[in-house]
């Protein structure tokens, strides 16, 4: 064949094809470039996003400060205090006891003093007219708490009720027009999700820390009673405690608590209560000043796969109850040593702690269905909750009050009633009296019932606070106090 290779035709190509070599040489520089462009652009998304969250929560987050007296044993002579701790006196000291009945002349216990003790955390603000959220441990038994806001303002906040077992607590201020904080839906929260921690670290005001979830339903840690904690790595530290958990909509979905660390410092590990649960129990603090539980009347272990086994269940699923209390509201509905609980109110049951929760979190009074596994049948019955008895309403004093008094009373519920022997009498009961006070001069001991406060009886604590408040800071007050079977009036300077 004749050959027909045109060099001149080949010869325009040569542009073209050194032209593609370069661009596939370049192509890869250009896609990295437009890469790092992108991943650069969504960075400064995703920060853009974390500071319009901070500005957006920051004014509703509070610097709680609080003041607490601690009572210390003052050094005898020029024995300075030793031992295991404050209330060690030189007997102890020497001897490893105490020393039994009365010590001998010129070993007396040194009077107590108290000390002035001062404390900080965090909370937020959840109403316009000074309603804040925060930790029980953040302002327990404080004589005076102090919230500061961003914008530099200043309250004297009084506490509405504290709940020691999930360690939520409710203050206010008295203003109006706050910035608030919106609350979130926790059971909508997902682990891997992006949450920002708010509070005052270390006292410094309005620190933000960003992380994620890290896993939800975390309990039997051992910080509170009822547990159900969202585990995240966003840096909480001491002082955050009772700051709002929020997530990127600006809503808090908990409430920073606690960490794990071996040095007290943050180690990746921190702890928040989910904000469905605390809204629950402020609901009952402002509205009663303590939570009032659910009770079943059960005891409940896990069902181990050795226990499964033992009782013939293929589905390692549900609670084992082990003992139920007699006239207990299991009792009245049927429920049975042995029984599996698979279900509560529709909803499966698994392991202890969430179930303990939802009882504990159900109105006394409700009735809720339950289904039991016994002797290899469901069987469905009906349960009224009754009420937990240590949850009955026992609001105590303010601290103030209990400090100028130097007495603190409780409800006349039925525990102290039967300690004491005060059975259907009415009133509030001394449980402890600060050595040394007028009440202690006055021979005023635990155990006394206080019946009449300015000739007007009393039936419960709100009662006694409102009288002991209508006295004023320095007045003196007449109470009619019963010990044993006697009576007596007797006065007490408010100082």
């Amino acid at each position: 064949m004749p050959d027909t290779h045109n060099p001149l035709q080949s010869a325009r190509y040569v542009p073209r094809v050194i032209a593609l070599v370069v661009c596939l040489l370049l192509f890869p520089n250009i896609a990295r470039g437009e890469a790092r462009k992108k991943g650069i652009e969504n960075l400064r998304i995703t920060g853009k996003a974390f500071a319009s969250v901070a500005k957006e929560v920051s004014p509703a987050v509070v610097f709680i400060q609080v003041e607490k007296k601690v009572e210390r044993q003052a050094p005898m002579g020029f024995f300075p205090p030793f031992g295991r701790g404050p209330g060690d006196d030189f007997f102890e000291h020497f001897f490893g006891r105490p020393y039994p009945g009365n010590p001998p002349h010129g070993l007396q216990k040194a009077p107590r003093k108290k000390q002035r003790v001062v404390g900080q955390g965090s909370g937020f603000i959840i109403s316009t007219d000074g309603y804040i959220l925060t930790n029980n441990h953040v302002v327990e038994n404080a004589t005076k708490v102090t919230v500061k806001l961003e914008d530099g303002r200043e309250f004297t906040a009084k506490t509405v009720g504290t709940d020691p077992h999930s360690d939520v607590a409710v203050i206010k201020v008295d203003a109006r027009g706050l910035p608030v904080l919106p609350l979130g839906d926790s059971d909508k929260l997902e682990v891997g999700e992006w949450v920002i921690a708010v509070g005052n670290p270390f006292g410094l005001s309005h620190t933000i820390t960003a992380g994620i979830v890290s896993a939800k339903g975390r309990s039997s840690i051992g910080i509170a009673d009822y547990e159900n904690f969202i585990q995240t790595d966003a840096a909480i530290n001491p002082g955050n405690s009772g700051g709002p958990l929020v997530n990127l909509e600006g809503k808090a979905v908990g409430m920073n608590t606690a960490i794990f660390s071996r040095s007290g410092g943050y180690m990746g590990i921190g702890f928040a209560i989910p904000i469905n649960m605390v809204k629950t129990i402020k609901n009952q603090l402002i509205k009663n000043g303590c939570v009032i539980r659910g009770y079943l009347g059960v005891v409940i272990q896990n069902l181990t796969p050795d226990l499964a086994k033992s009782f013939g269940i293929k589905e390692k699923k549900g609670i084992l109850v082990s003992q139920v209390t007699k006239d207990s509201p299991a009792y009245k509905a049927g429920i049975k040593q042995g029984d599996i609980i698979v279900s509560f109110d529709g909803q499966p049951v698994e392991k202890i702690e969430p179930f303990r929760n939802r009882v504990a979190l159900t109105p006394p009074g409700t009735k809720k269905k339950l289904t039991v596994l016994r002797e290899g049948k469901h069987k469905t019955l009906t349960v009224t909750i009754g009420r937990l008895p240590d949850s009955t309403p026992s609001a105590t004093v303010s601290s103030t009050i209990e400090e100028k008094l130097g007495i603190t009373v409780r409800n006349l519920t039925q525990e102290p009633a039967e300690r004491f022997g005060l059975k259907e009498e009415q009133g509030v009961v001394v449980v402890q009296v600060s050595p040394g006070s007028d009440a202690d001069l006055k021979g005023i001991r635990p155990g006394v019932l206080i019946q009449e406060i300015n000739r007007k009886k009393i039936h419960d604590v709100k009662e006694f606070q409102r009288a002991i408040e209508k006295t004023g800071d320095h007045g003196t007050i007449l109470m009619l106090i019963k010990e044993g079977s006697y009576s007596r009036f007797v006065t007490l300077r408010m100082d």
